[in-house]
Formats: structure tokens, sequence, C-alpha cells
């Protein structure tokens, strides 16, 4: 074993940092075998000295800038758990690796937004930023790409990125409960935050599918590329009819490399209820990938909140201990490709649509003609209950079709005025 320890020092301290200080202290002598060297917390940094945490910290030194915490020659690598996309997560970063220091954080937006420049700071100063935490919390599918999977060609990959939308989707289902119900349940519960934002309106999603795309088809990331749909529009009838057509309704984070580019899409999707993706449930995080020789594989496991999220920071520390020292993106970044980006428009596929319409003569033909004006074959039709008085749902799933033409065809139905509020619709995937 090595006489020379691995120093660390911690950069925020809610749940995740505390998580991590846990971890290295109850696991000191399995880690220290596994790594043939002591790796022990020296330093923290956090704004409130006198704060409450569940555990002992008075052994370390206490930053309260963690910029000067960054310059610390007594530490060899610092854990970025402060969080933002810029501001003061960044500056700790990019001072830390000048001064010599490994990284690693769990700073999903801001790898999604600065990797690529802070990936070359890293390489020039022969340093490791380490992300596993970044994605999918305590599924390493980071390592699995990089590692397991580096001696294939990924051509495609999905995945439940998000808990707390996977948590919504699934209550809703069981208890028949409306979105705003079960997100308030969410929030009280910890599962969601206050300001859900990010995560309701799928730009965490986002945030996530970007870095594993650059990964897997070694490409500079594109986060603004990414099309980006949330679940604020899912109802309890869709909910019900996705059951009723064989479907569940799941938020996912796609990639896909096609004939004119990559697409990334973050979209909530219909998925058949025989494919393993539908039966993840709750808060647990799904990714699948699918490459030459190999076809589909599949990683699920708990994705958020201080065990998974710290046990991963704690997977990266102790590669750097090994001298595991790999590329942010997996490839140097002089060798990552420019992304080619397949639009939206591009795509193709079958879709879900419903309708709340006066059960009148004539209603169904106008939609019919509308989908047939605009080039769209409808597949199959459901209606519940018949009213003259009251709004009835009328559901219908398409053949294969582009966007822009059910878009098209949807904006006739609307102005026709024979539906009481706007169309819904779903992509409908089949895996």
């Amino acid at each position: 074993m090595s006489n020379t320890p691995l120093k660390i020092g911690i950069a925020g301290l809610g749940t995740v940092g505390i998580g991590v200080i846990k971890i290295l202290s109850e696991q000191s002598s399995i880690i220290s075998a596994r790594c043939g060297r002591e790796v022990n917390v020296v330093a923290i940094s956090a704004q409130d000295h006198t704060k409450e945490r569940g555990f002992d910290l008075s052994n370390y030194v206490w930053h309260s800038d963690p910029l000067a915490m960054a310059t610390n020659e007594n530490i060899d690598v610092v854990v970025e758990v402060i969080g933002g996309s810029s501001g003061v997560a960044k500056d700790f970063i990019e001072i830390a690796i000048k001064n010599q220091k490994h990284v690693v954080t769990a700073n999903k937006a801001l790898i999604a937004g600065a990797g690529l420049d802070l990936a070359r700071s890293a390489e020039l100063a022969g340093k490791t930023i380490g992300i596993e935490a970044a994605v999918a919390g305590g599924i390493p599918i980071v390592k699995a790409i990089r590692e397991g999977l580096s001696g294939i060609g990924i051509h495609q990959l999905f995945g439940i990125l998000n808990g707390t939308c996977n948590y919504i989707l699934s209550e809703m289902r069981e208890t028949g409960r409306d979105f705003d119900e079960v997100l308030r349940e969410a929030q009280d519960l910890g599962y969601a935050e206050a300001d859900p934002t990010f995560d309701i309106d799928g730009i965490d999603t986002a945030h996530k599918l970007a870095i594993l795309s650059s990964i897997a088809f070694g490409c500079e990331i594109n986060f603004e590329s990414v099309h980006v749909e949330g679940i604020r529009h899912i109802s309890p009838l869709d909910i019900q009819f996705a059951k009723d057509l064989g479907y569940r309704i799941k938020l996912l984070g796609m990639a896909k490399k096609t004939k004119i580019g990559i697409q990334q899409r973050v979209h909530p999707c219909m998925v058949p209820i025989s494919t393993p993706i539908a039966h993840v449930e709750g808060v647990y995080n799904a990714v699948v990938t699918e490459g030459s020789f190999v076809g589909q594989t599949m990683y699920e496991g708990r994705g958020a909140g201080e065990g998974p999220t710290a046990t991963a920071i704690v997977a990266d520390i102790i590669d750097i201990a090994l001298a595991r020292n790999t590329n942010l993106f997996l490839l140097p970044t002089d060798k990552l490709e420019k992304m080619h980006v397949a639009p939206m428009s591009s795509y193709r596929g079958s879709y879900y649509a419903r309708f709340m319409v006066i059960d009148k003569t004539g209603v169904f033909a106008t939609i019919a003609n509308a989908l047939n004006d605009n080039g769209v074959s409808m597949e199959s039709v459901l209606q519940r209950g018949r009213s003259e008085s009251e709004a009835v749902p009328v559901v219908l799933t398409t053949h294969e079709t582009d966007e822009a033409s059910l878009i098209r065809a949807l904006e006739a139905i609307e102005r026709s005025k024979v539906v009481v509020e706007p169309p819904r619709f779903i992509k409908i995937e089949s895996f």
C-alpha cells in the first residue's frame, strides 16, 4: 500500500456532499484496500458553518469560500456538489484544474453547457474530471459506456433519466389522480424541488441525455440541439387510454444515429407494456443502449438521492486513486466529431392523439378529413361515452407519419371548432 494518501476536498455540504463523507469514512478500510492507499477527506466548504448536518465535521479544514479551497495545496481531488450551470461551481472547477487538482462533479447542467471547455482545460493540465454522478445517480452508466461497451459502436440509447417525472407518472397511473396533486405529493416527499421546472419540463433529462450522447457517439456535446417536451399536459385520461391500448407513458430521453445526423429528443412516450422499460417505476431510472455485436443492454437503479449519487462520486474518486485517468467524454476533445444534428422535422413515427368533443353529427368526419388532407393515416379509434351536452374524449392512433403533418392536421381540427380544448398528442415508441 502506498504511504501517500489521496486527499479530498468537498465543496457543498448538502445531502450528497455529506453522503460522500459518510461513505469515505464508514467504508475507509474497504476503499483503502481496493485503492492501495488511504483516501481521506481533509477539507470541506459551505457557507453556513453552524448548520447541523448529522455528521461530525470538526476534523476537517473549513473553507467558507470554495474558491479558496480550490487553491489549497494539501488537496489532490475536489468534489463539486454546489450545483448551478455557471457562477461559483464553474469558477471552482476552473480554479481547481489550474491548481493541478482532479475534479469529481455531479453537476449535469454545468457539464451539458460548459463541459467541452472544462474538458479541454483538464486535458491541458493532465487532470481528470469524473462525471459518473451527473447521470442516473447510482447507475454506473458512464463507466458502462466508457469501459464495458467501449469496443462496440453504439447507435442508439434511451432511458428514464428523471426520477421525479417517473414517480409522478407512476402514481398517476396507480391512483388515477391528476398531475398537480401528485406533483404536490412529490414535493412533500422530497422527490421534487419547490420549483420543479427543470424536472417536469424535461430540462434535467435533456442535460443528462446530451452528456450520454457525447460519450456514446464520440461527438462534441450539444445540449442546444436536444428537442425537449415535459409532462405537464399528461392527464389521467391519457394514462388510462394508454393502458387500454397496451402502453404505459414514460418521459424518455432518446439519442439515435441516423443517416443525416444524431437526433436527441426528450418527451413523453407511449411504450408497449411488453418492454422492460415500461416496468421501471417510481423514482427509479433506467438506461438502454443498443450497439453492434451486443444488441440491447439495460441498466436500472436509483437515479438520485444521497446514497446513489454519493456512491457514484466515490467510484470516480477510486478511479483517480488507481490512476485510471480518463477523458471527460471518453475521447480527447480534439478527437470528438462535430455533432451533425438530425432535426425533429426529420422524425417519423406513430402517434396517439386525444380530442375532447361535443358528440354531435359531423364531428368525427371533420377530424378524419383534416387528418386525410394532411396525409395522416389512422390506425385505430377509441371513444368513451356519449353526451350531447358534455365533452367526451375521442382517441386515435396513427400509422407512421411525420410530426409536421400531424401538427398541421391538429391545428386544422382546432380551427374547425369541433373540439373544446386543444388536441393532445403523444409519440408512440416501439423498441
